[in-house]
């Protein structure tokens, strides 16, 4: 388990990891532990791109004693239905959005509290390598069995997306029905802005996109363009950074008790000696999918910083209805708020 790892821990942890391992070799004859990871993203998409990368190296690391298959695009489950396949060994690794995972840690909600929104990405980042990412991932790995690797992978900041409504002001949310990734958090915040909430999976949302089911959804701009969504009918964006979204990596402890403590320190210092580069794969994912949204005919509104200050004062006033609406518990709002203000 991390403790508050910094982006200067990470790049010294990408020191020892090159002068601590080697490659590992194992016994001829003796077979590799093969490792099965479902994503619900498009092999295009940072997250897959991160995940096969780190699962390379590790094969690399390792002399191939451990081997892996990913399967993309949800060819097994989304990532609403992925942890019960991880605690039920159906699967070896995931890497699900915290926003999915509230139903089973509500706590892993906390980065939708008012004090996030509107704020740089590194605030969160300090947040979930910290005391609240601590304690989410504690409660995790005791429910679903699982050991989480490491600090967690960031998707970048999710917004705002309508079909036919333009989206100037956060008010024109208002009467729309609006897909919600999962998470009483994001609902919440649709239902406080008058908006209709929608859960649907992520495989599932460009055709219900194309048929109306909804009117606009909550996600971010690589997940909207990796999934070309322009094609579904997405005309506009309100771009709020309501919050920033990360994966959490996670692998099930069936697997993990098969490796070798050295096998497990080295996984472990791979992918500490790498977040740091995968987090900004994400920035720069990022700005091209905005940049590619737009050429696909997606206006894009940025609201001022005051505006979204006094947003973010809105949702602060009402912030004990979501407490209790995603039943946050009182560490995770403490450790949460003393995050965010020490980091401004």
């Amino acid at each position: 388990m991390r403790q508050g790892l910094s982006r200067r821990a990470f790049g010294r942890s990408a020191v020892a990891v090159a002068g601590s391992f080697g490659i590992l070799h194992y016994a001829r004859g003796e077979q590799p532990l093969k490792l099965r990871c479902s994503l619900d993203t498009a092999p295009s998409h940072v997250r897959n791109l991160s995940i096969v990368d780190y699962l390379r190296k590790v094969e690399d690391a390792t002399g191939g004693q451990v081997t892996s298959e990913v399967f993309h695009s949800g060819q097994l489950y989304a990532d609403l239905n992925v942890a019960k396949a991880l605690l039920q060994g159906q699967i070896d690794m995931a890497a699900p959005g915290d926003w999915t995972q509230t139903g089973i840690v509500p706590d892993a909600d906390f980065c939708q509290l008012p004090v996030f929104y509107g704020h740089r990405i590194d605030v969160t980042e300090r947040a979930s390598d910290g005391k609240p990412g601590e304690l989410v991932a504690r409660q995790l790995e005791g429910k679903l069995r699982v050991k989480v690797i490491g600090p967690w992978l960031d998707l970048g900041f999710h917004n705002w997306y309508s079909t036919r409504k333009p989206l100037n002001t956060i008010d024109d949310i208002r009467g729309l029905k609006i897909r919600s990734p999962g998470g009483a958090g994001i609902s919440w915040r649709i239902a406080f802005f008058g908006g209709i909430p929608n859960t649907t999976a992520w495989p599932n949302v460009a055709l219900a996109l194309s048929q109306g089911t909804f009117d606009g959804l909550v996600t971010a701009h690589e997940s909207c363009a990796t999934a070309k969504l322009w094609d579904a009918g997405v005309r506009y964006s309100y771009e709020d950074h309501q919050y920033a979204a990360q994966y959490i990596p996670m692998i099930s402890q069936a697997f993990w008790a098969k490796l070798t403590p050295d096998v497990q320190a080295l996984m472990g210092q791979l992918w500490i000696s790498n977040i740091s580069t995968y987090r900004s794969n994400a920035y720069a994912a990022e700005a091209r999918a905005r940049r590619l949204m737009e050429d696909n005919g997606i206006t894009v509104v940025d609201p001022a910083e005051e505006i979204l200050t006094a947003t973010r004062k809105r949702l602060q006033a009402e912030v004990a209805s979501l407490v209790r609406d995603a039943r946050l518990s009182p560490d995770i709002v403490r450790t949460s708020e003393e995050s965010v203000n020490g980091s401004v």
